[in-house]
Formats: C-alpha cells, structure tokens, sequence
C-alpha cells in the first residue's frame, strides 16, 4: 500500500450462513469495532474477497483513502 491509504484493523466473526444475508444483498454494511474500539461501518460486498467455507472469523486491515472511500481489505 502506498502512503495515500490508511488503515484501521477490525475485528470480525461472521458464521457462513449468516453471511448469505449480505450476500444476496439483503444487508447493505456491516458494523465492525476496530482494535482502538472505534465502530467502523463498509459496505458488505467487500467481505466476499474474505468470506471462507467456514465464514469470516479474525483481525482484518481495512484500507481507505483520504476521503473516507474503501480501497481494500487483507487478513491481518
């Protein structure tokens, strides 16, 4: 990542059938709290790059750039 990005970490537990809900577009954000306890709301779509057979369970990178806009997500 380049400078022009930062980052906030986010902790996220989501069982694989309850992802189908954000999936099929029934939810449109999620709601995250960060290490530092901040809420972090991003939009659903982009937990698809991390979703697994077993769900979504762990620490991840959200990455945005200066205006606020999402740019990336990676497994911390």
């Amino acid at each position: 990542m380049t400078a022009a990005y930062q980052s906030i970490d986010v902790w996220l537990a989501i069982e694989a059938e309850a992802f189908l809900a954000y999936y099929q577009g029934q939810v449109k954000y999620v709601v995250a709290t960060s290490r530092d306890g901040r809420k972090v709301r991003f939009p659903a779509k982009v937990l698809q790059k991390v979703l697994r057979r077993e769900g979504i369970r762990g620490w991840f990178r959200l990455f945005y750039d200066q205006e606020g806009k999402f740019h990336s997500i990676q497994a911390c």
